[in-house]
């Protein structure tokens, strides 16, 4: 139970303090240009190719046949950018877990109350839930869209609306659970986005030392979060969850990493 009130306190943090009032600003400019510049421009031009028939030479060559089967061509661009997008914004919305609070030592006073385990946990819950909630504040703006441009989409449109929301929720929680894990060992947000920079770049660059000296190996190429996006924008609808496991497995273990180093780092 308290792990939830950890996660509610979270949630609070973000609309209560200036640092997160701004965030939320800053979120809500990127993603009006985002909306305005990249996902109505795309969609317009790919609704002109379909009429035209350019997109069924286009998009074969591109990997994204999948885009056609998409109800409507925002939905199919809004996918596109979101399996980018969002695994940077929560990078960035959840480098801060508890690094700020070891670094004023409000941790000790937290663990009077509560264990390492539930405040490690409660936290990533609370980051989990908050980007969710932009998962649907993205999509709805998209989903407005469609019913001022193409009301008679809306009801195909709407029947997508969960296996997106599944999807893109399952892909960027293992980014959510890196950050729980290297805001352990961070004082700062800006220090846990570094750590998770080195990070990523050191497995990549194992990962690709691996596959040059010993071949192609099936299992590296899913070891980094995100692997599976490749794939995912070759699908649509249900399809996509034949990849659900791989985020589901790298968050576990990220977790049950960053849970070991939080019972072993000094407060």
């Amino acid at each position: 139970m308290r792990i939830f009130t950890i996660a509610q306190d979270e949630i609070l943090r973000l609309l209560s303090t200036r640092r997160g009032v701004l965030s939320l600003f800053g979120f809500v400019l990127i993603w009006a240009g985002v909306l305005n510049y990249g996902i109505l421009p795309a969609s317009a031009f790919f609704a002109g190719a379909n009429e035209s028939g350019l997109a069924e030479a286009l998009l074969p060559r591109l990997g994204l046949t999948a885009w056609q089967q998409w109800p409507a061509p925002e939905l199919a661009v809004y996918w596109v950018v979101c399996l980018y997008l969002l695994p940077f914004m929560a990078i960035i919305v959840s480098a801060d877990q508890t690094a700020s609070d070891r670094s004023r030592g409000t941790l000790r006073f937290l663990i009077l109350r509560c264990s390492r385990l539930e405040i490690f946990l409660g936290r990533f819950l609370g980051q989990c839930v908050i980007m969710t909630l932009v998962v649907l504040a993205t999509l709805g703006s998209v989903m407005l869209v469609i019913s001022l441009n193409s009301a008679d989409l809306m009801p195909a449109a709407m029947a997508r609306v969960p296996v997106i929301v599944i999807n893109l929720v399952l892909l960027v929680l293992p980014y959510i659970a890196l950050m729980a894990w290297v805001s352990v060992l961070a004082r700062s947000a800006r220090q846990a986005t570094l750590y998770a920079t080195i990070l990523w770049l050191g497995v990549s660059l194992l990962v690709g030392f691996l596959q040059s000296r010993f071949g192609p190996l099936p299992v590296l190429d899913w070891v980094l979060p995100g692997s599976q996006v490749g794939q995912l924008l070759r699908l649509s609808d249900w399809q996509t969850l034949n990849f659900a496991a791989i985020p589901v497995l790298h968050t576990v273990i990220l977790l049950l990493v960053g849970a070991f180093m939080m019972q072993r780092r000094d407060l």
